[in-house]
């Protein structure tokens, strides 16, 4: 689970551009810790997104689609508006 944790934390902090590594990292340092099998899975997909997308859907820019919608995706907006 380690492995996979250290491989996250990457991805998330070297997303593309520095705004989505700050939001997409800052969320993985507060919690990837403590997310279980199924919710790093999730993570994971989330991180498939492009950085246009997900900096949209963060930002309220845009709604995020219904298909897309999740706990851990709904755990990133919070992060994001607490901001």
């Amino acid at each position: 689970m380690d492995a996979i944790r250290k491989r996250l934390m990457y991805r998330a902090t070297h997303r593309g551009t520095k705004e989505a590594d700050r939001l997409m990292g800052g969320f993985a340092g507060e919690y990837l810790a403590e997310l279980n099998g199924s919710e790093l899975t999730e993570f994971e997909r989330v991180l498939d997104e492009s950085d246009v997308d997900l900096m949209n859907w963060l930002t309220g820019k845009e709604d995020v689609p219904a298909d897309r919608r999740g706990g851990i995706m709904d755990r990133l907006l919070s992060y994001t508006r607490s901001l």
